[in-house]
């Protein structure tokens, strides 16, 4: 516990970002939000939505959830709030059905996107799960890190295309556009990980020997050094990963594997701990931002670089931990 306490500050040096006046205009855009039906994925899609984008894609699991956060976004957004934009112009919204625990649904997930949409302009993969009991998913890996990383991981080979496509298409407009990828990590629990960083043979079995937050750094450092690899393989994309900071969303309640620390935790975590809208600045910023910002890096709220671990930097692992990648994935595709 004191551990991860003592890993929740940030540097103070940020970048000042309101979403409000610093998102430009998205008209046009195509965006794609995975746990999308709340917290920080809810919060983007609100901000984003304010912006006018062509397209808002929510991902989630429960699909009537989703919905219900879609109407509340538009009932929010107020009736008078594309009004200046022209008649037919109100921002779209489409629930996308994703469980990320299993690689059917995410290629499903894929093959609607790519029919239904030929660009994709921002993919914020921000769904997560923390601490959760030993399991492993549908295609057999570690709950955890099959949820937060593989599931993530696929879905992005999926849409590599479509996202390359967008890339060329604002170089050729000329217009200074790109197609941006963003990862959510966690500063904690990157610092978290095993201190070898990923245990390689622990993620197709429950990892039950392995401590609840143990199994869930490993899973945010990849997100890192994905996030690292990813853009050094596909230069012609902007990829970052980004600590939100500590942030009042419903993570805690589902630490089913730490039952302990998640009644310590919640009832402070309303007063104590950064609110959703604030925290959504760092992944928000890195969606639009066009200066001080550089393909591969991680980021803490708002903007601020140099500040992953040693593990998140090692070269050598990311690179392993992209090729296992790459093998796992070797036989999905559209």
């Amino acid at each position: 516990m004191s551990f991860i306490l003592k890993h929740l500050t940030t540097d103070k040096a940020f970048i000042p970002f309101d979403p409000t006046t610093d998102i430009p205009s998205l008209q046009g855009k195509v965006i794609l939000v995975t746990g999308g039906n709340n917290g920080l994925g809810k919060q983007s899609i609100c901000e984003f939505a304010r912006h006018r984008p062509k397209q808002i894609w929510l991902a989630a699991r429960n699909v009537a959830a989703a919905q219900k956060v879609v109407d509340e976004i538009h009932a929010a957004l107020g009736p008078d709030a594309d009004a200046d934009a022209g008649a037919g112009a109100a921002v779209r919204i489409l629930v996308l059905e994703l469980d990320l625990t299993s690689f059917a649904s995410v290629k499903r997930a894929a093959q609607r996107f790519t029919t239904e949409s030929d660009r994709l302009d921002i993919l914020m993969l921000n769904a997560g799960i923390m601490a959760a009991a030993p399991a492993v998913t549908e295609d057999g890996y570690e709950v955890q890190f099959g949820t937060n990383h593989m599931g993530h991981a696929l879905l992005t080979k999926l849409l590599l295309p479509t996202l390359q496509r967008s890339a060329r298409d604002g170089a050729r407009d000329g217009d200074g556009a790109d197609a941006r990828v963003v990862v959510l990590s966690s500063r904690a629990a990157h610092f978290l990980a095993p201190k070898q960083g990923i245990c390689f043979g622990s993620l197709k079995t429950p990892a039950a020997d392995m401590k609840p937050f143990e199994r869930y750094g490993q899973s945010k450092l990849a997100n890192v050094l994905f996030a690292r690899q990813l853009a050094a393989h596909h230069p012609g994309l902007t990829v970052v990963s980004v600590h939100p900071g500590v942030v009042s969303t419903n993570l805690v309640n589902g630490m089913s594997g730490a039952p302990l620390v998640a009644r310590l935790l919640s009832p402070v975590a309303n007063y104590c701990f950064t609110p959703v809208n604030q925290g959504a600045k760092n992944q928000l910023w890195a969606s639009v931002a066009t200066s001080n910002i550089d393909s591969g890096a991680y980021y803490e709220p708002v903007g601020v670089p140099g500040k992953a671990g040693r593990l998140a930097r090692n070269e050598d692992l990311a690179k392993e931990l992209w090729d296992w990648t790459e093998n796992e994935l070797g036989a999905w595709s559209l």
